[in-house]
């Protein structure tokens, strides 16, 4: 869960359901999931010792494989990065439905004490990746033993570099949508958060997640001797203040209705206490739920730091850096996953999510490109409050593995859903 470049596409359009057939999820599929439960438990603690950054994930991709192995899917791997895409093909022809994971960790030191905890020094999966491939393989081990009965296509999208290295991306541009011979028509991922009870799912239509950016404001004067600040243009007061007007900037120039958050998080200037430097360097992240408020932040951003600057005599160099776009969920496939989820686990665990997070995920690409949904399940380790667990990116990072036949039965159940009784909306 993270911060790409990419052209702005408006939301795609809609899923319209047939009202043929109902969907076949129930309790049942669950009790199938808990009964994969070691296995998929096992695989995930085997990922965990072994985490690895970025797109290239040579063990992760092999663990993948092997777990995959007998199932009879067609796969490949990816040439730009270590991804892993099966397609389950059904007996009849039908529409085709996407369920992704992520597979890359974080540079983060683990202190959970986990018997099963890192071997990589430094990297840790603090993001929960490792649970989502386990319950990726779990439901593909579900849909593939009812591949008779199936009328559609299934793609299984394993995917590398989602923390800010736009792993979707590059997944998308190498064909993942099209893998099953067409384009996929709809498209779901899970998510763990560990602030939620263990196995409520939250989700909702419209923004579920934000676009993050990032900015980088270089401020340059005259440096100089300390003493004598008179003779310089010092440029770290100016940086300082700068800090405060982008804080008002949000403030004053979004609606209160629509989110956005600015934070500075670096802020460096000078070598020695004596000398006032020549330059201070500010940074941060910009996250917006909207395209137009994100077009309309970055050029503030900089016209707010440039007219800053030049009120004190300095010049300023503003740079915005794009990253993931806003992560939009499908109103009728949310509608489809609340739905079928509700059938899975029960109406006490699902609600909708009342307000989107600021948090990013590149699985908006795939949103941007096909109707679909990110979803969160709830995995609150035992004993804790969920309101005081260690969130994601924590080095204390511990989930609750008795969510994942829940996970491994959502995603199963929300494709086998789909594929009975929904297609997407006739384009106009």
């Amino acid at each position: 869960m993270t911060s790409s470049t990419g052209a702005a596409h408006e939301p795609p359009e809609g899923l319209t359901p047939r009202p043929a057939a109902a969907a076949p999820a129930d309790r049942a599929l669950l009790e199938e999931a808990r009964r994969l439960t070691p296995d998929a438990i096992a695989l995930r603690r085997a990922l965990h010792r072994v985490p690895e950054l970025g797109l290239d994930l040579p063990a992760t991709q092999r663990l993948v494989l092997e777990a995959l192995d007998g199932l009879g899917l067609e796969i490949r791997t990816g040439r730009a990065l270590s991804s892993v895409t099966a397609v389950l093909t059904g007996a009849d022809d039908g529409p085709t439905i996407l369920l992704r994971s992520d597979m890359d960790a974080l540079p983060v030191v683990e202190d959970t004490g986990l018997p099963f905890t890192s071997r990589a020094a430094g990297l840790m999966h603090a993001c929960g990746h490792d649970a989502h491939m386990a319950m990726l393989v779990g439901a593909a081990r579900l849909l593939a033993g009812r591949r008779d009965t199936l009328a559609g296509n299934v793609v299984f999208m394993f995917q590398p570099g989602e923390e800010g290295e736009h792993g979707a991306r590059y997944m998308i541009e190498e064909g993942v949508l099209e893998a099953s011979g067409a384009r996929a028509d709809a498209a779901f991922a899970l998510h763990v958060h560990p602030n939620l009870p263990a196995g409520a799912v939250r989700l909702r239509s419209g923004p579920q997640m934000a676009a993050s950016d990032r900015f980088r404001v270089v401020v340059r004067g005259r440096g100089g001797h300390a003493s004598a600040p008179h003779t310089t243009c010092d440029p770290v007061p100016v940086a300082c203040e700068i800090v405060l007007a982008l804080q008002t900037m949000v403030t004053r120039s979004v609606a209160a209705d629509d989110s956005a958050v600015l934070s500075v998080t670096r802020l460096t200037a000078g070598t020695a206490a004596g000398v006032i430097p020549d330059t201070a360097e500010l940074g941060g992240t910009l996250r917006t739920l909207s395209e137009q408020t994100r077009r309309r932040l970055h050029e503030a951003l900089a016209r707010v730091a440039q007219g800053v600057a030049a009120a004190h005599g300095t010049t300023a160099e503003a740079t915005v850096t794009p990253g993931y776009p806003v992560t939009v969920n499908d109103v009728a496939f949310t509608d489809l996953v609340l739905s079928t989820v509700t059938d899975v686990l029960g109406p006490e665990a699902v609600a909708r999510q009342p307000a989107p997070l600021m948090t990013a995920e590149d699985f908006s690409y795939v949103l941007r490109a096909v109707p679909g949904a990110l979803a969160f399940v709830g995995a609150c380790s035992p004993g804790r409050d969920p309101h005081e667990a260690p969130s994601l990116h924590s080095a204390r990072l511990d989930l609750d593995e008795d969510v994942i036949p829940a996970g491994i039965a959502c995603e199963a159940a929300v494709a086998l859903a789909f594929l009975a009784g929904h297609t997407p909306e006739d384009a106009p």
